[in-house]
């Protein structure tokens, strides 16, 4: 992954990088609808035959078409619509070998995952304990070293002005935090009133 690129996530063993999930049958003929996490999503299938999370079952992909839900696809020995059904919900991964070196500014959900998080003058902060994204862009789970709940911060150059891989370490600046809504509703409130008194 990278600010602002698709991501890949990662399972517990960081060298199988999750790259894909089957979400559900398509048709009638063993077909089924795959989310494919990769850049590219056609891509998916580039990477030769990929495993369940357990690592014993492999599926050859050949995508059918690209679609706005998803990749269409065929696995090899997967004939109709009751087999297809049966890989509802299973996640796809490949080996980290076969997937690509990533750029400076580039890293797998794998890379941050369990990476010592610091402030700027190096004093422990806490640990990443996973990546998130909910739509509005990528976020590290900061778990506190504290003990405290756990946080996210946006995985942006404010926020996270350095990762160090071979040192296992990112910098964080936490971002400011902001009244609640109801603190602004209170003060609206008691300014309305200083209004009417005045």
């Amino acid at each position: 992954m990278s600010r602002g690129a698709p991501p890949l996530s990662n399972n517990k063993d960081t060298q199988r990088i999750l790259i894909g999930e089957i979400s559900s049958a398509h048709g009638v003929r063993g077909e089924v609808m795959v989310r494919a996490y990769t850049e590219q999503p056609e891509s998916i299938a580039s990477y030769g035959p990929l495993s369940d999370e357990t690592g014993k079952r492999t599926f050859s992909l050949r995508v059918v078409r690209v679609t706005s839900k998803g990749i269409v696809a065929r696995i090899a020995g997967v004939d109709d619509r009751n087999a297809a059904e049966l890989l509802r919900g299973i996640k796809l991964y490949v080996s980290r070998d076969k997937l690509p070196e990533t750029d400076a500014a580039e890293f797998y959900y794998a890379d941050l995952i369990g990476l010592d998080a610091v402030s700027e003058d190096g004093g422990p902060i806490g640990k990443i304990v996973s990546v998130q994204n909910f739509g509005a862009g990528d976020l590290l789970e900061l778990k506190p070293a504290d003990g405290s709940a756990t946080e996210f911060i946006p995985f942006e150059d404010r926020y996270v002005p350095a990762v160090d891989l071979p040192a296992r370490r990112v910098v964080i600046v936490r971002p400011d935090v902001t009244g609640s809504e109801n603190d602004e509703t209170g003060e609206a409130e008691e300014e309305a009133e200083e209004d009417e008194r005045s």
